[in-house]
This record gives structure tokens, C-alpha cells and sequence, in this order.
């Protein structure tokens, strides 16, 4: 699936700032900045209001292929959504330090970012993309 034309720099921080309620944007901005630190890609705008970081190409042993976000998040009203994990390794020690929120089998739903350790959050984006990267090359757009 092919992509819409890279988002520019403003287009990403305005959709962040844009984000509701108040404390749900001091989230994402800060999840941006950590984003940006553990992953060292720049974000870009994806369907659905995901801000993602790096991308992937995959094609599945049944035919099936696309295109995905490596990593990112997604600004709800209620939560924020991260895809960290690929769903492929067992990261539940990292989880177990991270504070609470609740898994899928490919992201993490987070009720307030103060309540986990960001350090652990930044540890556990490198090691979703460090699995990620050993099936899958990773691209920075």
C-alpha cells in the first residue's frame, strides 16, 4: 500500500497540538519527544491520527504484504494507544517496570503517561525495534 507524500515537520506538531483534552497533548508531546530520542526517526502523520516513527515493508508467507508504522502512538481521548511490539518477543520483564496500562498483542493502552517510567517506555521502544529489525528492515519515511 503505497504511502501519502511525507508529512512536513509542521504537519506533525500541529496535529499535536491540536490534540484534546489538555492533558492528553502534554502526553503526546512529551511520547514525541521520547519517540524521537529512542527511535531517532522523525515522526510522520499515519491514517487514523498515528504518529509513527520509521516504517516497514512486509510479506507474509500466504502472499499477504503492506506497509506499517515501526513504532508510534496514537492520541485518544480517553487513552493513548503505543505500538511498540512487534508481537513477536516476550517483553514482559519491561513491562512488569513500566507502570500500569494494559497490552494487546501489538501495542499498549496508556491511561496517563505520569503514572509510567519513561525510561522503561524508551527502553522498551528500542527493544520492540531492535525485534522488529531482525525480521524486517526498518526505514527512517
Amino acid at each position: 500500500m503505497p504511502l501519502p507524500p511525507p508529512d512536513t515537520p509542521q504537519d506533525v506538531a500541529d496535529f499535536l497540538n491540536r490534540v484534546a483534552p489538555p492533558a492528553r497533548r502534554d502526553d503526546a508531546l512529551q511520547l514525541d519527544a521520547i519517540f524521537r530520542i529512542a527511535s531517532s526517526f522523525p515522526p510522520r502523520l499515519w491514517p487514523g491520527g498515528i504518529v509513527g516513527y520509521g516504517r516497514y515493508d512486509y510479506i507474509y508467507e500466504s502472499g499477504r504484504s503492506g506497509r506499517s508504522l515501526a513504532t508510534g502512538f496514537a492520541p485518544r481521548a480517553r487513552q493513548t494507544v503505543v505500538y511498540i511490539m512487534p508481537g513477536y518477543a516476550d517483553f514482559r520483564d519491561l513491562l512488569a517496570r513500566l507502570g500500569p496500562v494494559k497490552s494487546g498483542k501489538a501495542c499498549l493502552y496508556m491511561p496517563r503517561l505520569d503514572r509510567v517510567d519513561t525510561d522503561v517506555l524508551a527502553e522498551l521502544i528500542r527493544a520492540g525495534l531492535e525485534d522488529l529489525a531482525r525480521r524486517w528492515t526498518i526505514h527512517p519515511v
